[in-house]
C-alpha cells in the first residue's frame, strides 16, 4: 500500500509563490543582465556583516547556533525599546507566516487579505485548509476601510495588511493604519507586515505599542538591510501572541550566520542610511525611465517601482516578457486591476542603464 498522504495535501497543486529567477536561467540558459525582479537589495549588506559572518565560517560554522537567538533579540530589544519577550525570530517573514497561521487559526477558519496582495501569506492559508476571502485594492492601495468592515463582517481570525505595500509599493501614513488597527475586532489577529518600513517616509510606521493583544507586526533584514539570502526576519507583539512560537517553530533555523549578520546589519545604522539613500535616488531613476517611454510609475515607499504599462493585464505581460527576453529580469502583479503593471526593483547603476537601454525596444515591438 502507498504511504499515507494528508487528504488536503494532496489536494494541492505542487507550486511555489514566485518562479526564481535561476530556474528561468537554468531553462533558457542565459543568465540575465540586470536582476531587477525579486525586491533584493543589489546593493549588498553592510561590511560589518560580511566579517560577522567570514567570522562565524572560520571559528563556529560547526556548531549549532543558539536556539533562543538571544544574542540578536536583545539587540532588537535595544533598538526598538522593547522586551525580550515581545520579539520572535524566523526564518524571514515568509517562515513567521506559517507560524501565524498555524497557531492563530484553525481548519477552515476565515482569513482576510486583499486581492492581489502578498501570495506567500495565501499559500501558508492554503497549505493549512483555511478559509480565503479577499477585498479588492483601491486607488492601487490596500483598501482599509474595506478590509475593517469585512472583519467587522466576517469575524476574521487572521487579518492581513502590509505598510508599506507589495506589489504596488504605496503605503498608508501611521495615523492610518492606526484607525485600522481600532477598527479590526479584538478577537482577529491583525498582521502589519512591514518588511519595507526602512525604505519609507518618515510618519508611515505607527508608534510600536506591545501591549496591543491582536497586532503582531512583522519586519525582515531581507529588504533594507540587504540579508536576503540568510533568511532572517522577526516578529513583534504582545508577550502572549509572542510566546506561542515556542511551542512549534524550528529552534535551530536561524543559523549561526543570519544571526550574527542580522545583529551586526543592525548596528550599522549608517550604513542603512547610506543605502536607503541610495534606494530613494534609483526609483527616481526608474521613475523617470517609465515616464520618458510613456508610462506611468506609481509613486512608491518600497525598494521598487510599480510602473502602469497604460493597457490591460495581457499588454503589461508582453512588457514583461518582452523585458525577460532581453534578459532583464522583472515582475509584475497578477490581480484584476493590478495586473496593468510590471514591478521593477531598484538595482546597480548599470542594471538600470540596462533597463534603460532595452525598455524602448520592447515597447517599439509591441506597436
Amino acid at each position: 500500500m502507498p504511504i499515507k498522504i494528508d487528504h488536503h495535501i494532496q489536494t494541492l497543486p505542487a507550486t511555489i509563490p514566485f518562479v526564481a529567477p535561476e530556474r528561468t536561467e537554468r531553462e533558457t540558459g542565459k543568465h540575465f543582465l540586470a536582476r531587477l525582479g525579486a525586491n533584493e537589495n543589489n546593493l549588498g549588506c553592510s561590511p560589518n556583516a560580511i566579517d560577522a559572518m567570514a567570522r562565524i565560517a572560520s571559528q563556529t560554522v560547526g556548531q549549532y547556533a543558539d536556539p533562543e537567538n538571544y544574542s540578536l533579540r536583545a539587540a532588537l530589544c535595544q533598538h526598538l525599546g522593547i522586551e525580550m519577550n515581545n520579539v520572535v525570530i524566523g526564518s524571514g517573514i515568509d517562515g513567521l507566516l506559517g507560524l501565524i497561521v498555524r497557531i492563530f487559526s484553525s481548519q477552515r477558519d476565515i482569513i482576510l487579505t486583499s486581492a492581489g496582495a502578498y501570495p506567500t501569506f495565501n499559500y501558508h492559508v492554503a497549505a493549512y485548509d483555511r478559509t480565503l476571502k479577499t477585498v479588492p485594492y483601491r486607488d492601487d492601495h490596500e483598501d482599509l476601510g474595506a478590509l475593517a468592515e469585512a472583519a467587522q463582517k466576517l469575524r476574521p481570525s487572521i487579518v492581513y495588511v502590509s505598510n508599506p505595500d507589495n506589489p504596488m509599493g504605496t503605503w498608508w501614513p501611521a495615523k492610518d493604519i492606526e484607525a485600522f488597527i481600532d477598527q479590526v475586532p479584538e478577537d482577529t489577529l491583525i498582521i502589519l507586515d512591514e518588511a519595507y518600513g526602512e525604505t519609507a517616509p518618515e510618519g508611515t510606521l505607527p508608534a510600536l505599542d506591545c501591549s496591543r493583544p491582536n497586532l503582531l507586526r512583522l519586519r525582515t533584514f531581507s529588504k533594507a538591510y540587504g540579508i536576503a539570502g540568510l533568511r532572517c526576519g522577526y516578529a513583534i507583539g504582545h508577550s502572549e501572541l509572542i510566546s506561542p512560537f515556542d511551542k512549534i517553530r524550528n529552534h535551530f533555523g536561524i543559523n549561526a550566520m543570519a544571526q550574527a549578520a542580522s545583529e551586526a546589519a543592525l548596528k550599522d545604522q549608517e550604513w542603512l542610511a547610506q543605502t536607503v539613500a541610495t534606494n530613494a535616488a534609483a526609483r527616481d531613476e526608474l521613475s523617470a525611465i517609465a515616464l520618458k517611454n510613456g508610462l506611468t510609475p506609481i509613486k512608491s515607499a518600497t525598494n521598487f517601482v510599480t510602473i502602469d504599462c497604460g493597457q490591460d493585464g495581457a499588454f503589461a505581460m508582453q512588457v514583461l516578457n518582452g523585458l525577460m527576453e532581453r534578459r532583464i529580469f522583472v515582475r509584475k502583479p497578477m490581480a484584476p486591476g493590478l495586473d496593468r503593471c510590471i514591478r521593477v526593483s531598484t538595482g546597480k547603476s548599470d542594471e538600470i542603464e540596462q533597463l534603460s537601454a532595452v525598455l524602448p525596444a520592447v515597447l517599439e515591438s509591441l506597436k
